[in-house]
């Protein structure tokens, strides 16, 4: 009987978990882009950056998601670290939204969430519906599962020995503490340890006192997995945040944890139910330590600067090599460097290029994470070139050296469109040959490989009329077009001569074929584009491609 109801706890914890997971992965999918967009724009002052720490971590329904997330932007000077730290002490407030929804009897609307979230799912053809319907789905498991510990721990009630076990962390809150700080570490989520506590609490099996102090350790055990996160990078500037949130909490425990005998009975007065306690005292600690740590945040980011300087990574590509601020002043050096990054940056596209054959072609989830990490490069490094070239123009230029400046400023769009095309299209192809165990045949494999090895050809042809000017290479990668278009058109009729055949194969990867080539003639249209202003620049282009009307 006793194994039965450890394996009910068991299950209901990673049902919660799961259903966690799933609300966190839904809303990272639909919204995850456009709020780490938002969040690096929006931080300009304290009371700024912690009411946007709320809402942000609210729809994540993850402190430590949010944690990655202003990591990277703090370290990379995209948000001062004052404000990141103002943005981590909102989302602490953040996280105990949920909560505090769930602290009250849901259990009604879990079918409700679950039938209506699967058939969102399942119906929806757009992407954003899809994860809104894995949200649903996840909220009405996390309801579920709270519905579940529940009736698992009624029979524990009447346990002499789990009477006397709960009954001992009443009377050991620092054990107690340190106890849900490591399971919060492993779950990898407060809110998780939280609702645990409140079931806790609404069995009785746990005093207020022990609830509390469970609390407290699953605060402090969620500031531990972002930092155990940044350890793994080179630049300490990566730890400054997680390390000011860490330190926040741990006071916070020394300060709360002998205070807990006098805040039990208030608290209690407020709201006597023993699951609501639990969540009024979580959204007490975060909202107290927010009030103690917003004035002093900008001491706080200073000390952290100064014990975590900021290290120079050269193996980041991302990181401009030749951008030189110091030739600035000096027009044609400066153009020079911004031309030798931008082929710096045309070398990543190419090896991006590269690897996305091999993804498609192996089903290799691995590379697919590396070539979108590998966009996300490519993105900051047209960023800073882009800047770069704008402060070249905001001096006196010769009309050579504008026409450059605009070269440059065309190639590293063109560039920046070619990553997000082989991110946002290609690796979603790839992902979805990945999860249906998709294989081409023989000769669409062929098709693809060879429509991609032009491609890749033509690509570095680009690159030598970009730095050369050449106009024979121009006109002869502008000749390409032509070919490309009938590559296509053999290729589609290859594959529509195989689908009649029904051949499994093409028959199961007839969309991705298609897709496939028509993304990758997108991104020859783009490498095409690069020539123009050479050819612009020798006089060899027409106003318009259009035939003069006849008289």
């Amino acid at each position: 009987m006793g194994a039965k109801i450890i394996l009910n706890i068991a299950g209901g914890v990673a049902l919660l978990l799961w259903g966690l997971h799933m609300v966190n992965t839904g809303i990272v999918r639909a919204f995850g882009t456009r709020l780490r967009r938002w969040l690096g724009k929006v931080l300009k002052n304290p009371i700024q950056a912690f009411t946007t720490g709320i809402g942000v971590t609210a729809i994540l329904q993850s402190s430590t998601a949010t944690a990655l997330m202003l990591s990277s932007f703090s370290a990379s000077g995209v948000v001062a670290l004052a404000p990141a730290l103002a943005v981590m002490l909102g989302a602490n407030v953040g996280t105990t939204l949920i909560v505090q929804v769930l602290s009250f009897d849901a259990s009604a609307l879990s079918p409700l969430l679950i039938i209506t979230g699967y058939a969102v799912f399942k119906r929806s053809k757009q992407t954003l519906f899809k994860d809104l319907g894995r949200v649903a789905i996840g909220l009405g498991l996390m309801l579920l599962s709270l519905g579940l510990l529940v009736d698992s721990l009624t029979p524990v009630q009447n346990s002499a020995t789990a009477q006397q076990l709960f009954n001992a962390m009443a009377d050991e809150p620092v054990l107690t503490l340190f106890v849900a700080a490591i399971l919060t570490w492993a779950a990898h989520s407060s809110v998780a340890t939280v609702l645990l506590t409140m079931s806790l609490a609404a069995s009785g099996l746990v005093t207020p006192l022990a609830s509390m102090a469970l609390v407290l350790g699953a605060n402090l055990g969620s500031a531990f997995n972002p930092l155990l996160e940044g350890l793994s990078s080179a630049n300490p500037a990566n730890k400054r945040m997680p390390l000011g949130n860490l330190f926040n909490r741990m006071l916070g425990c020394l300060i709360f944890l002998p205070l807990l005998p006098f805040i039990a009975e208030p608290l209690a007065a407020f709201d006597s139910n023993p699951a609501r306690l639990t969540a009024n005292f979580h959204v007490l600690f975060n909202l107290v330590m927010a009030l103690i740590f917003l004035l002093p945040l900008g001491l706080v980011a200073k000390l952290l600067e100064r014990l975590l300087p900021d290290k120079k990574i050269t193996n980041d590509p991302a990181t401009p090599i030749y951008l030189d601020k110091q030739a600035l002043s000096n027009p044609a050096i400066a153009l020079s460097c911004a031309t030798r990054e931008t082929l710096r940056m045309g070398d990543l596209i190419e090896q991006m290029l590269q690897n996305t054959i091999t993804a498609i072609m192996t089903n290799d989830r691995k590379l697919v994470a590396q070539i979108s990490q590998m966009d996300d490069s490519v993105d900051r490094l047209h960023e800073t070139i882009k800047l770069y070239v704008v402060k070249i123009t905001q001096n006196s230029l010769e009309d050579h050296e504008n026409r450059r400046a605009m070269e440059i400023h065309s190639l590293s769009i063109n560039l920046e469109h070619i990553g997000d095309i082989i991110d946002k299209n290609l690796m979603e192809l790839a992902s979805k040959k990945i999860k249906h165990q998709l294989q081409f045949s023989d000769e669409g494999a062929q098709e693809i490989v060879e429509f991609h090895s032009i491609v890749v050809n033509n690509l570095k042809l680009a690159m030598t009329v970009f730095l050369s000017g050449d106009v024979k290479s121009a006109r002869m990668l502008l000749a390409q077009k032509s070919h490309m278009r009938e590559l296509e058109l053999k290729a589609a009729k290859n594959h529509m001569k195989r689908l009649r055949e029904e051949r499994l194969a093409s028959l199961e990867t007839s969309s991705l074929h298609l897709d496939i080539i028509r993304d990758l003639k997108r991104i020859h249209s783009h490498i095409c584009s690069t020539v123009y202003p050479a050819l612009e620049a020798a006089d060899e282009l027409n106003k318009s491609r259009l035939k003069a009307q006849q008289p």
